[in-house]
């Protein structure tokens, strides 16, 4: 199986088994038809994939990998907080009637800061960083702007990546406040792993080490009978990872920059309901 199915499935099951319930607590969250949305979680999972060794894209079901690139590049490259420039509709409950989310995720890594060196946004600052100063231990990013979050369609779930280089490999961590782990755990990996390579390739450096931090994991109530059905399946080896090794700027990636050689996967064609 591939790695990332090795720690899905351990993840959700230790979930099943040793998670809190915040059944019968006041909860944020409902589903569609205005029922509370409850959960059972874990506090402060973490997990680490060597981007050498493997690309971490599970197979116990798709993982919508274009899709997920776009909504990167929509975020990390088009800095943008417009769902019409996003090509699937993951953040059409979340925005307004113009079609924005406030001052949520894009906007936040396209402000600029002033620096002794000069002007940069947060991406741009990383991208510097990694070229001029790759010992740094000060190369992150932080969209969890407290002045801000009254003016965001979501609080930042994935708010910050810490970039590290050691020796010639690029290492980094993305910490997230909560994650729900059927719908988002492998879009998430997905997402910043190719990110960590991107990063690299543009800086001149390979790809190391991706660890992955959750404060909260959980599994929503209606979501459980699915993953048990989920975790059912047999997994398959992880696909091959293709990057197109002539772009050296970092805005010149597109989706088709990326594809996958060998993906197989279990067909898993449940609807899964989304709670907001």
């Amino acid at each position: 199986m591939s790695y990332a199915d090795e720690v899905l499935i351990r993840n959700l099951n230790d979930i099943l088994e040793n998670g809190v319930s915040d059944e019968g607590c006041k909860v944020r969250p409902v589903w569609e038809d205005g029922t509370p949305a409850h959960t059972v979680k874990k506090f402060a999972m973490v997990n680490r994939y060597d981007l050498a060794k493997e690309f971490p894209i599970t197979t116990l079901r798709r993982t919508a990998f274009k899709s997920a690139i776009d909504e990167l590049l929509w975020i990390w490259q088009k800095k943008s907080n417009d769902i019409h420039l996003l090509h699937s509709h993951i953040w059409d409950a979340w925005a307004d009637e113009t079609g924005s989310i406030g001052k949520a995720y894009g906007y936040q890594l396209s402000v600029k800061h002033h620096y002794p060196e000069g002007d940069f946004d947060q991406v741009d600052r990383v991208l510097y960083d990694l070229k001029n100063n790759p010992r740094s231990r000060r190369i992150l990013t932080n969209i969890y702007n407290h002045h801000d979050l009254s003016e965001m369609g979501l609080y930042p779930c994935a708010y910050s990546m810490t970039f590290n280089v050691s020796g010639n490999r690029l290492n980094a961590i993305l910490n997230q406040r909560s994650q729900d782990m059927l719908v988002a755990n492998n879009w998430n990996v997905v997402q910043y792993a190719v990110l960590v390579h991107m990063m690299a390739q543009v800086s001149g450096l390979e790809a190391g080490e991706f660890v992955h931090v959750v404060a909260d994991a959980h599994i929503y109530d209606r979501h459980i009978p699915l993953v048990k059905e989920l975790l059912k399946g047999t997994p398959y080896p992880a696909p091959k990872f293709i990057m197109d090794k002539s772009v050296t700027n970092f805005y010149d990636f597109t989706p088709d920059s990326f594809r996958l050689e060998d993906y197989q996967y279990n067909a898993f064609d449940h609807k899964i309901p989304v709670a907001i």
